[in-house]
C-alpha cells in the first residue's frame, strides 16, 4: 500500500513538473512572408528566447538574403512555401508578414492543421476574406490575432483604464490621428511598396493601412458596441504617388450618445498615432506611447491638467510576440473585445466596408446590430 502511495506521488510529482517545463518552453513560431516591413518587428527580437523563430516562408531569395544576413539567422530556415516547411519542421503558431490580401490564404492553410495564426493589421483584405478567415478559426479551435502597433502603448491602456474609472464622465467624442507624410516619400523599399499600393492586394490606400487603427481603438472604448452608422470621404492628394489607391480619409462613426472621428493619412507632415477622448467633464490626450494628458473641466474654457510619462505594460502585455505564444499556451485568455481579439477585428472590418461604400456612393452606411 505504502509502495503504491509512494509510486502515484512520484507519479503526480513528474506529471506537475513536466506540466511546469512545457507551460515554460519557448513556441516554435514560423513568419509567413518577409515584404511587410513591420516583419523586422519580430526578426529583431529573434534572438530574444522567448520563442523560437522556427522557420520562414520567402520566395524571394534576394529579400531573405538580405534580411537574414541583417539579423543573423541561417538561411537553412527559409523555405519556399508553407507546405515545404510543415514538412521540414514543427510549429505552434506562425505571423503573417506578406499582403492583407495573404491573410486568407494563411488562415486555409494553418487553421486545419491546428497552427495558430497572428497576421499584421488589419484582420483581412475585405469582409467576405474576413468573414472566411473566422469560419476557419472556430471551425478548427486556433487563435486568430490581429497585431497593431497602437496595442503596445501604454498610453491607450491608460486612456481606456481612465475612461473606465469615469475619469471624464461618459465618452461623447473620440478623434483618432494616424499616418505618415506617405509611403513613397518615407523611401519604402520596393518589395513592401509594390503591394501596399495595389489596392487589390492592401485592400486601398490610407482608408484602410490606418483607418483601421481607429476602428480598432474605438471597438475596444464602446466595449464591442457596433456604430450606428459610417460615414467616409476619401481623396487622392498625391495622384503621381499613389495613383490607384486614396491617400486621404476621414471616416465618422455614430453611436447613441458618441461619435468618433478618424482621421486616416499618407499627407502628415509629421508620422504620428494619437487619440483625444472627450467625456462629459474632461478629455484624455493619448499623445503618443508613453505620454498622457488629462484635462478635468473648470468653468467655461479652464481646466486642471495632469501629465503623466508611462512606463511599458508588464510581460506578455508589452509585445505581439509575447502575448500570442501566453494565449497559445493559455497562459493567458483576452478579453472579447480585447485589440487584438478576432470579435473586436471583425468589427473593425464591417467598419471598414462600411466605409468604403460610403466612400464610393456618398452616402451614410447604416450597419446592422
Amino acid at each position: 500500500m505504502i509502495k503504491r502511495f509512494t509510486t502515484f506521488l512520484i507519479t503526480c510529482t513528474l506529471a506537475i513538473m513536466l506540466q511546469s517545463l512545457n507551460a515554460t518552453e519557448p513556441i516554435r513560431l514560423g513568419v509567413i512572408a518577409l515584404t511587410h516591413t513591420h516583419v523586422h518587428w519580430i526578426l529583431d527580437r529573434a534572438d530574444d528566447g522567448d520563442f523560437i523563430l522556427a522557420g520562414i516562408v520567402e520566395p524571394n531569395k534576394d529579400l531573405a538574403l538580405r534580411y537574414t544576413e541583417q539579423y543573423g539567422i541561417s538561411m537553412d530556415i527559409v523555405y519556399n512555401t508553407m507546405q515545404e516547411m510543415v514538412e521540414n519542421i514543427e510549429l505552434d503558431g506562425v505571423t503573417a508578414f506578406g499582403t492583407i490580401y495573404d491573410h486568407l490564404e494563411v488562415v486555409e492553410f494553418f487553421a486545419p492543421r491546428g497552427i495558430h495564426v497572428m497576421v499584421e493589421k488589419p484582420l483581412a483584405v475585405n469582409l467576405e476574406h474576413a468573414n472566411k478567415m473566422m469560419a476557419l478559426a472556430k471551425k478548427h479551435n486556433i487563435h486568430l490575432l490581429t497585431n497593431y502597433e497602437t496595442t503596445w502603448y501604454p498610453a491607450n491602456h491608460k486612456a481606456f483604464e481612465l475612461v473606465n474609472e469615469n475619469k471624464i464622465g461618459s465618452i461623447r467624442k473620440v478623434i483618432v490621428h494616424d499616418g505618415h507624410k506617405g509611403p513613397v516619400k518615407l523611401g519604402i523599399n520596393s518589395e513592401f511598396l509594390d503591394w501596399l499600393l495595389d489596392p487589390e492586394l492592401n485592400g486601398g490606400g490610407a482608408i484602410i493601412d490606418f483607418g483601421c487603427y481607429g476602428a480598432n481603438l474605438m471597438t475596444w472604448l464602446m466595449d464591442g458596441k457596433k456604430p450606428n452608422t459610417v460615414t467616409a470621404i476619401t481623396q487622392q492628394l498625391q495622384p503621381h504617388n499613389h495613383p490607384k489607391v486614396d491617400d486621404e480619409a476621414t471616416i465618422i462613426l455614430t453611436y447613441d450618445s458618441a461619435q468618433a472621428v478618424i482621421q486616416a493619412s499618407w499627407n502628415w507632415p509629421i508620422g504620428r498615432k494619437d487619440m483625444e477622448i472627450y467625456g462629459l467633464t474632461g478629455v484624455i490626450y493619448s499623445d503618443n506611447r508613453h505620454t498622457l494628458r488629462t484635462r478635468i473641466a473648470e468653468g467655461y474654457d479652464g481646466f486642471s491638467e495632469e501629465v503623466l510619462q508611462l512606463e511599458e505594460r508588464p510581460q506578455p502585455l508589452d509585445d505581439p510576440f509575447r502575448l500570442f505564444s501566453a494565449v497559445i499556451k493559455g497562459e493567458l485568455h483576452l478579453d472579447e473585445y480585447d485589440l487584438s481579439s478576432l470579435e473586436n477585428n471583425m468589427i473593425v472590418m464591417e467598419i471598414l466596408d462600411a466605409a468604403f461604400k460610403s466612400a464610393e456612393t456618398g452616402q451614410t452606411i447604416y450597419l446592422n446590430k
